[in-house]
Protein backbone atom coordinates (compact mmCIF):
# COMPACT_ATOMS: atom_id res chain seq x y z
CA UNK A 1 0.00 0.00 0.00
CA UNK A 2 2.92 2.19 0.83
CA UNK A 3 4.54 1.83 -2.55
CA UNK A 4 1.58 2.57 -4.21
CA UNK A 5 0.89 5.76 -2.53
CA UNK A 6 4.43 6.35 -2.88
CA UNK A 7 4.16 5.87 -6.99
CA UNK A 8 1.23 8.16 -6.96
CA UNK A 9 2.89 10.81 -5.54
CA UNK A 10 6.06 10.99 -7.42
CA UNK A 11 3.78 10.65 -10.29
CA UNK A 12 1.49 13.46 -9.17
CA UNK A 13 4.40 15.56 -8.28
CA UNK A 14 6.31 14.69 -11.80
CA UNK A 15 2.94 16.12 -12.98
CA UNK A 16 2.88 19.04 -11.73
CA UNK A 17 6.51 19.46 -12.64
CA UNK A 18 5.62 19.61 -16.00
CA UNK A 19 2.36 21.81 -16.21
CA UNK A 20 3.00 24.91 -18.41
CA UNK A 21 2.98 28.10 -17.13
CA UNK A 22 0.38 30.67 -18.46
CA UNK A 23 1.56 32.60 -21.32
CA UNK A 24 0.49 35.80 -18.93
CA UNK A 25 2.71 34.44 -16.38
CA UNK A 26 5.91 34.23 -18.51
CA UNK A 27 5.53 37.62 -20.04
CA UNK A 28 5.27 39.08 -16.47
CA UNK A 29 8.20 37.17 -15.65
CA UNK A 30 9.79 38.39 -18.83
CA UNK A 31 9.19 42.04 -17.86
CA UNK A 32 10.29 41.92 -14.09
CA UNK A 33 14.11 40.50 -15.87
CA UNK A 34 13.68 43.50 -17.83
CA UNK A 35 13.01 45.86 -14.87
CA UNK A 36 15.85 44.11 -13.07
CA UNK A 37 18.47 44.00 -15.68
CA UNK A 38 17.97 47.70 -16.79
CA UNK A 39 18.33 48.87 -13.11
CA UNK A 40 21.50 47.09 -12.49
CA UNK A 41 22.83 49.15 -15.91
CA UNK A 42 21.34 52.28 -13.90
CA UNK A 43 22.67 51.51 -10.69
CA UNK A 44 26.29 50.36 -12.43
CA UNK A 45 25.65 53.79 -14.56
CA UNK A 46 25.51 55.79 -11.17
CA UNK A 47 28.60 54.27 -10.30
CA UNK A 48 30.16 55.32 -13.11
CA UNK A 49 29.11 59.02 -12.69
CA UNK A 50 30.91 59.04 -9.42
CA UNK A 51 34.35 57.89 -10.91
CA UNK A 52 33.69 60.25 -13.35
CA UNK A 53 33.44 62.98 -11.13
CA UNK A 54 35.87 61.60 -9.03
CA UNK A 55 38.56 61.96 -11.96
CA UNK A 56 37.44 65.61 -12.91
CA UNK A 57 37.95 66.54 -9.46
CA UNK A 58 41.45 64.81 -8.92
CA UNK A 59 42.83 64.33 -12.76
CA UNK A 60 45.48 61.46 -12.09
CA UNK A 61 46.48 57.96 -12.94
CA UNK A 62 44.24 56.02 -9.98
CA UNK A 63 41.39 57.86 -10.84
CA UNK A 64 41.39 57.58 -14.65
CA UNK A 65 42.23 53.90 -13.62
CA UNK A 66 38.90 53.90 -11.65
CA UNK A 67 36.83 55.17 -13.90
CA UNK A 68 37.47 52.89 -16.76
CA UNK A 69 37.17 50.08 -14.54
CA UNK A 70 33.36 51.78 -13.95
CA UNK A 71 33.25 51.75 -17.29
CA UNK A 72 33.59 48.16 -18.20
CA UNK A 73 31.55 47.07 -14.88
CA UNK A 74 29.00 48.91 -16.04
CA UNK A 75 28.52 47.22 -19.40
CA UNK A 76 28.35 44.18 -18.19
CA UNK A 77 24.31 44.59 -17.23
CA UNK A 78 23.60 47.02 -20.19
CA UNK A 79 24.86 44.50 -22.59
CA UNK A 80 22.62 41.57 -20.85
CA UNK A 81 19.67 44.01 -22.53
CA UNK A 82 19.88 43.30 -26.01
CA UNK A 83 17.88 40.49 -26.15
CA UNK A 84 15.06 43.38 -25.24
CA UNK A 85 16.25 45.42 -27.86
CA UNK A 86 14.72 43.61 -31.06
CA UNK A 87 10.80 43.46 -30.83
CA UNK A 88 10.17 46.00 -28.09
CA UNK A 89 9.73 48.82 -30.32
CA UNK A 90 10.19 50.94 -27.57
CA UNK A 91 13.73 49.76 -26.51
CA UNK A 92 14.76 49.59 -30.06
CA UNK A 93 13.35 53.41 -30.85
CA UNK A 94 15.86 54.49 -27.52
CA UNK A 95 18.96 52.39 -28.19
CA UNK A 96 21.07 54.24 -30.33
CA UNK A 97 21.46 57.36 -27.87
CA UNK A 98 23.28 54.98 -25.43
CA UNK A 99 25.20 52.25 -27.58
CA UNK A 100 25.27 53.40 -30.63
CA UNK A 101 28.40 52.50 -33.10
CA UNK A 102 30.87 53.02 -34.27
CA UNK A 103 31.39 56.38 -33.76
CA UNK A 104 33.85 58.73 -36.24
CA UNK A 105 35.59 59.83 -33.04
CA UNK A 106 37.28 62.91 -34.58
CA UNK A 107 33.75 65.00 -34.28
CA UNK A 108 34.09 64.88 -30.72
CA UNK A 109 38.09 65.35 -30.08
CA UNK A 110 41.31 65.12 -31.40
CA UNK A 111 42.59 62.50 -32.87
CA UNK A 112 45.81 60.72 -34.97
CA UNK A 113 46.97 62.19 -38.21
CA UNK A 114 46.30 58.50 -39.27
CA UNK A 115 42.50 59.20 -38.64
CA UNK A 116 42.60 61.27 -41.93
CA UNK A 117 41.08 65.14 -42.17
CA UNK A 118 37.98 64.24 -44.01
CA UNK A 119 35.56 61.09 -44.63
CA UNK A 120 33.09 61.10 -48.25
CA UNK A 121 30.40 59.68 -45.89
CA UNK A 122 30.32 62.32 -43.19
CA UNK A 123 31.05 66.14 -43.58
CA UNK A 124 31.42 66.55 -39.65
CA UNK A 125 34.57 63.55 -39.59
CA UNK A 126 37.05 65.72 -38.16
CA UNK A 127 34.79 69.01 -36.70
CA UNK A 128 36.40 68.47 -33.01
CA UNK A 129 33.25 69.28 -30.33
CA UNK A 130 35.91 70.03 -27.57
CA UNK A 131 38.06 72.12 -29.37
CA UNK A 132 35.77 74.65 -30.93
CA UNK A 133 33.05 77.01 -28.83
CA UNK A 134 31.32 77.61 -32.31
CA UNK A 135 30.24 75.10 -34.49
CA UNK A 136 28.97 74.97 -37.85
CA UNK A 137 26.26 72.24 -38.63
CA UNK A 138 23.87 71.63 -40.73
CA UNK A 139 24.33 75.02 -42.61
CA UNK A 140 23.68 76.73 -39.23
CA UNK A 141 26.30 78.46 -36.50
CA UNK A 142 25.63 76.30 -33.46
CA UNK A 143 27.08 77.95 -29.33
CA UNK A 144 29.33 75.10 -28.21
CA UNK A 145 30.59 77.35 -25.65
CA UNK A 146 29.21 75.27 -22.75
CA UNK A 147 29.04 71.70 -23.10
CA UNK A 148 26.35 70.24 -21.68
CA UNK A 149 23.28 67.51 -22.08
CA UNK A 150 21.60 69.53 -24.14
CA UNK A 151 24.45 70.48 -26.39
CA UNK A 152 25.40 66.64 -26.81
CA UNK A 153 22.15 65.25 -27.12
CA UNK A 154 21.20 67.94 -30.29
CA UNK A 155 24.79 67.03 -32.09
CA UNK A 156 23.86 63.17 -31.66
CA UNK A 157 23.63 61.42 -35.32
CA UNK A 158 23.22 65.12 -36.85
CA UNK A 159 22.31 64.98 -40.50
CA UNK A 160 20.93 61.64 -39.83
CA UNK A 161 24.58 60.26 -39.75
CA UNK A 162 24.76 57.30 -37.85
CA UNK A 163 28.78 57.87 -37.34
CA UNK A 164 28.00 61.02 -35.77
CA UNK A 165 27.87 59.82 -32.22
CA UNK A 166 28.09 62.09 -29.23
CA UNK A 167 26.26 60.10 -26.89
CA UNK A 168 26.29 56.72 -24.97
CA UNK A 169 28.79 54.22 -23.52
CA UNK A 170 30.92 54.96 -26.87
CA UNK A 171 31.28 58.12 -26.70
CA UNK A 172 32.70 58.17 -22.67
CA UNK A 173 34.35 55.14 -24.00
CA UNK A 174 36.52 57.43 -26.30
CA UNK A 175 36.98 60.05 -23.86
CA UNK A 176 38.03 57.61 -20.96
CA UNK A 177 40.14 55.64 -23.69
CA UNK A 178 41.18 57.69 -26.37
CA UNK A 179 41.82 56.25 -29.48
CA UNK A 180 43.26 52.13 -30.51
CA UNK A 181 46.37 53.18 -32.54
CA UNK A 182 47.28 49.35 -32.10
CA UNK A 183 45.63 47.99 -35.18
CA UNK A 184 45.17 44.45 -34.53
CA UNK A 185 48.02 44.30 -32.47
CA UNK A 186 48.51 44.31 -28.53
CA UNK A 187 47.18 47.40 -26.61
CA UNK A 188 44.05 49.36 -26.28
CA UNK A 189 43.90 53.61 -26.34
CA UNK A 190 46.01 55.06 -23.69
CA UNK A 191 44.93 58.46 -23.34
CA UNK A 192 46.77 60.09 -20.36
CA UNK A 193 44.74 61.59 -16.93
CA UNK A 194 46.22 64.90 -17.70
CA UNK A 195 43.97 65.32 -20.70
CA UNK A 196 41.21 66.15 -18.20
CA UNK A 197 43.59 68.41 -16.05
CA UNK A 198 42.98 72.16 -16.90
CA UNK A 199 46.76 72.81 -14.60
CA UNK A 200 48.62 70.15 -16.60
CA UNK A 201 46.98 70.09 -19.69
CA UNK A 202 47.70 67.57 -22.27
CA UNK A 203 45.79 67.31 -25.74
CA UNK A 204 44.42 70.88 -25.17
CA UNK A 205 40.89 72.04 -24.02
CA UNK A 206 40.96 70.10 -20.57
CA UNK A 207 38.69 71.93 -18.62
CA UNK A 208 35.95 71.34 -21.79
CA UNK A 209 36.76 67.58 -22.45
CA UNK A 210 36.07 67.00 -19.09
CA UNK A 211 32.67 68.99 -19.45
CA UNK A 212 31.80 66.29 -22.26
CA UNK A 213 32.97 63.88 -19.75
CA UNK A 214 30.42 64.27 -17.26
CA UNK A 215 27.59 65.69 -19.22
CA UNK A 216 27.70 62.45 -21.53
CA UNK A 217 27.86 60.19 -18.58
CA UNK A 218 25.24 62.52 -16.38
CA UNK A 219 23.09 61.67 -19.56
CA UNK A 220 23.55 58.22 -19.85
CA UNK A 221 21.84 57.81 -16.26
CA UNK A 222 19.06 59.25 -17.29
CA UNK A 223 18.13 58.05 -20.26
CA UNK A 224 18.61 54.48 -17.98
CA UNK A 225 16.10 56.03 -15.46
CA UNK A 226 13.46 56.70 -18.41
CA UNK A 227 14.53 53.05 -19.62
CA UNK A 228 14.29 51.60 -16.30
CA UNK A 229 10.61 53.19 -15.89
CA UNK A 230 9.98 51.86 -18.42
CA UNK A 231 9.44 48.24 -17.18
CA UNK A 232 8.12 49.34 -13.65
CA UNK A 233 4.70 48.47 -12.93
CA UNK A 234 3.17 50.75 -14.49
CA UNK A 235 5.84 51.18 -17.05
CA UNK A 236 5.27 51.33 -20.96
CA UNK A 237 7.04 48.68 -22.06
CA UNK A 238 5.77 46.23 -19.50
CA UNK A 239 1.92 46.98 -20.32
CA UNK A 240 2.59 46.47 -23.94
CA UNK A 241 4.29 43.28 -23.39
CA UNK A 242 1.91 42.30 -21.01
CA UNK A 243 -0.80 43.43 -23.03
CA UNK A 244 -0.31 41.77 -26.41
CA UNK A 245 -2.06 39.28 -27.37
CA UNK A 246 -0.51 35.35 -26.47
CA UNK A 247 1.73 35.05 -29.60
CA UNK A 248 2.58 38.56 -30.14
CA UNK A 249 4.17 38.43 -26.87
CA UNK A 250 5.77 35.06 -27.17
CA UNK A 251 6.73 36.06 -30.45
CA UNK A 252 8.77 39.61 -29.00
CA UNK A 253 10.63 36.88 -26.66
CA UNK A 254 12.04 35.05 -29.84
CA UNK A 255 12.11 37.62 -32.24
CA UNK A 256 14.71 39.51 -29.59
CA UNK A 257 16.68 36.67 -29.16
CA UNK A 258 16.63 35.27 -32.81
CA UNK A 259 17.50 38.81 -34.15
CA UNK A 260 20.18 39.70 -31.54
CA UNK A 261 21.49 35.74 -32.39
CA UNK A 262 21.74 35.99 -36.28
CA UNK A 263 21.97 39.11 -38.13
CA UNK A 264 23.43 41.27 -35.27
CA UNK A 265 25.35 39.67 -33.00
CA UNK A 266 26.85 36.83 -35.52
CA UNK A 267 26.73 39.11 -38.03
CA UNK A 268 27.14 42.79 -38.01
CA UNK A 269 29.58 42.77 -34.72
CA UNK A 270 31.03 39.36 -35.41
CA UNK A 271 31.10 37.81 -39.06
CA UNK A 272 31.99 41.02 -40.72
CA UNK A 273 35.42 42.58 -38.97
CA UNK A 274 36.04 38.32 -38.95
CA UNK A 275 35.82 38.62 -42.89
CA UNK A 276 37.48 42.36 -43.32
CA UNK A 277 39.86 41.58 -40.48
CA UNK A 278 39.37 45.40 -39.50
CA UNK A 279 39.81 46.48 -35.60
CA UNK A 280 37.83 48.98 -36.32
CA UNK A 281 34.32 46.62 -36.44
CA UNK A 282 34.75 45.50 -32.72
CA UNK A 283 32.17 46.45 -30.57
CA UNK A 284 34.02 48.22 -28.29
CA UNK A 285 37.21 49.02 -29.73
CA UNK A 286 38.71 52.12 -27.88
CA UNK A 287 39.01 49.84 -24.61
CA UNK A 288 39.93 46.36 -25.42
CA UNK A 289 36.48 45.17 -23.83
CA UNK A 290 34.86 43.18 -26.83
CA UNK A 291 34.83 39.99 -25.62
CA UNK A 292 32.98 40.74 -22.99
CA UNK A 293 30.56 42.50 -24.95
CA UNK A 294 30.13 39.67 -27.03
CA UNK A 295 30.20 37.01 -23.97
CA UNK A 296 27.13 38.92 -22.10
CA UNK A 297 24.89 39.48 -25.17
CA UNK A 298 25.14 35.44 -25.58
CA UNK A 299 24.19 35.47 -21.42
CA UNK A 300 21.30 37.79 -21.89
CA UNK A 301 19.71 35.75 -24.81
CA UNK A 302 20.00 32.85 -22.39
CA UNK A 303 18.84 34.85 -19.84
CA UNK A 304 15.57 35.59 -21.55
CA UNK A 305 14.73 32.07 -22.80
CA UNK A 306 15.45 30.75 -19.41
CA UNK A 307 13.71 32.95 -17.37
CA UNK A 308 16.81 33.78 -15.49
CA UNK A 309 19.28 36.31 -14.02
CA UNK A 310 21.73 36.78 -11.50
CA UNK A 311 22.11 40.11 -10.84
CA UNK A 312 25.13 42.60 -9.79
CA UNK A 313 25.09 41.88 -6.22
CA UNK A 314 24.83 38.44 -6.35
CA UNK A 315 20.89 37.62 -6.04
CA UNK A 316 19.67 35.17 -8.37
CA UNK A 317 15.58 35.49 -9.90
CA UNK A 318 14.16 32.56 -11.77
CA UNK A 319 10.24 31.70 -12.59
CA UNK A 320 7.81 30.85 -15.31
CA UNK A 321 9.79 31.02 -18.83
CA UNK A 322 9.74 30.47 -22.48
CA UNK A 323 11.79 27.17 -21.84
CA UNK A 324 8.97 26.09 -19.53
CA UNK A 325 6.18 26.66 -22.35
CA UNK A 326 8.21 24.98 -25.06
CA UNK A 327 9.34 22.22 -22.77
CA UNK A 328 5.76 21.37 -22.26
CA UNK A 329 5.27 21.32 -26.00
CA UNK A 330 8.18 19.60 -26.93
CA UNK A 331 10.80 18.39 -24.29
CA UNK A 332 13.13 17.72 -27.26
CA UNK A 333 12.86 21.33 -28.81
CA UNK A 334 13.20 22.60 -25.40
CA UNK A 335 16.61 20.35 -24.42
CA UNK A 336 18.15 20.74 -27.75
CA UNK A 337 17.65 25.07 -27.51
CA UNK A 338 19.02 24.49 -24.09
CA UNK A 339 22.25 22.82 -25.02
CA UNK A 340 22.97 25.08 -28.06
CA UNK A 341 22.26 28.29 -25.27
CA UNK A 342 25.17 26.67 -23.20
CA UNK A 343 27.63 26.02 -26.22
CA UNK A 344 27.14 29.44 -27.59
CA UNK A 345 27.98 30.83 -23.77
CA UNK A 346 30.67 28.34 -23.96
CA UNK A 347 32.41 29.80 -27.40
CA UNK A 348 32.00 32.98 -25.81
CA UNK A 349 33.29 32.46 -22.47
CA UNK A 350 36.66 30.98 -24.81
CA UNK A 351 37.14 34.45 -26.33
CA UNK A 352 37.22 36.04 -22.34
CA UNK A 353 39.16 33.59 -21.76
CA UNK A 354 41.67 34.40 -24.78
CA UNK A 355 41.59 38.21 -23.74
CA UNK A 356 42.77 37.54 -20.19
CA UNK A 357 45.83 35.25 -21.09
CA UNK A 358 46.59 38.59 -23.23
CA UNK A 359 45.01 37.97 -26.76
CA UNK A 360 42.07 40.68 -27.22
CA UNK A 361 38.97 40.41 -29.93
CA UNK A 362 41.12 42.56 -32.74
CA UNK A 363 43.86 40.23 -32.47
CA UNK A 364 41.39 37.44 -32.92
CA UNK A 365 40.04 38.43 -36.01
CA UNK A 366 43.54 39.90 -37.42
CA UNK A 367 44.35 38.68 -40.74
CA UNK A 368 46.83 36.01 -40.50
CA UNK A 369 45.88 35.22 -36.91
CA UNK A 370 44.29 31.33 -38.15
CA UNK A 371 43.66 30.09 -34.62
CA UNK A 372 42.31 33.18 -33.51
CA UNK A 373 40.03 33.20 -36.17
CA UNK A 374 39.13 30.11 -35.62
CA UNK A 375 37.90 31.31 -31.97
CA UNK A 376 35.66 33.61 -33.02
CA UNK A 377 34.35 31.71 -36.22
CA UNK A 378 33.28 28.90 -33.82
CA UNK A 379 31.55 31.16 -31.48
CA UNK A 380 29.27 32.59 -34.74
CA UNK A 381 28.66 29.05 -35.72
CA UNK A 382 27.67 28.48 -32.15
CA UNK A 383 25.02 31.38 -32.68
CA UNK A 384 23.68 30.00 -36.30
CA UNK A 385 23.19 26.71 -34.69
CA UNK A 386 21.46 28.30 -31.74
CA UNK A 387 19.17 30.26 -34.11
CA UNK A 388 17.92 27.76 -35.49
CA UNK A 389 17.31 25.93 -32.35
CA UNK A 390 15.38 29.19 -31.62
CA UNK A 391 13.18 28.90 -34.96
CA UNK A 392 12.37 25.15 -33.24
CA UNK A 393 10.74 26.81 -30.64
CA UNK A 394 9.41 29.04 -32.77
CA UNK A 395 7.42 25.87 -34.32
CA UNK A 396 6.95 23.74 -31.49
CA UNK A 397 4.48 27.07 -29.85
CA UNK A 398 2.96 27.25 -33.17
CA UNK A 399 3.85 30.64 -33.63
CA UNK A 400 3.30 32.55 -37.09
CA UNK A 401 7.17 32.55 -39.38
CA UNK A 402 9.24 35.29 -37.34
CA UNK A 403 11.84 37.35 -39.29
CA UNK A 404 15.36 37.80 -37.66
CA UNK A 405 17.23 40.62 -38.83
CA UNK A 406 19.54 39.84 -41.28
CA UNK A 407 23.01 40.61 -42.36
CA UNK A 408 25.23 40.92 -45.37
CA UNK A 409 27.75 39.35 -43.82
CA UNK A 410 25.85 36.18 -43.39
CA UNK A 411 23.42 36.64 -46.45
CA UNK A 412 25.03 38.02 -48.76
CA UNK A 413 28.49 37.96 -48.39
CA UNK A 414 29.57 38.95 -52.05
CA UNK A 415 28.34 42.36 -50.99
CA UNK A 416 30.44 43.06 -47.97
CA UNK A 417 32.98 45.85 -48.93
CA UNK A 418 31.77 46.69 -52.14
Amino acid sequence: MKRILAGAITALLSTVTLAAPSSQAVMTHYADLAQAVYGDALSTARQLQRSVNELIAHPDDKTLAAARAAWVAARHPYQQTEAYRFGNAIVDDWEGKVNAWPLDEGLIDYVDASYGDESDENPYYTVNIIAHEKLELSGRTIDASKIDEDLIAQLHEVDEIEANVTTGYHAIEFLLWGQDLNGNGPGAGQRPATDFDPAHCTGGHCARRAQYLKAATDLLVKELEWMSAQWAPDGEARQAVIEAPEGQGLGTILGGMGSLSYGELAGERMKLGLMLHDPEEEHDCFSDNTHYSHYNDALGIRNVYTGTYVKVDGSKMSGPSLADLVAAKDPKVDAALRQRLDETVARMQALVDSAKAGEAYDQMIGEGNAEGNARVQAAIDALLAQTRAIEGAVTALGLEHIAFEGSDSLDAPEKVGQ
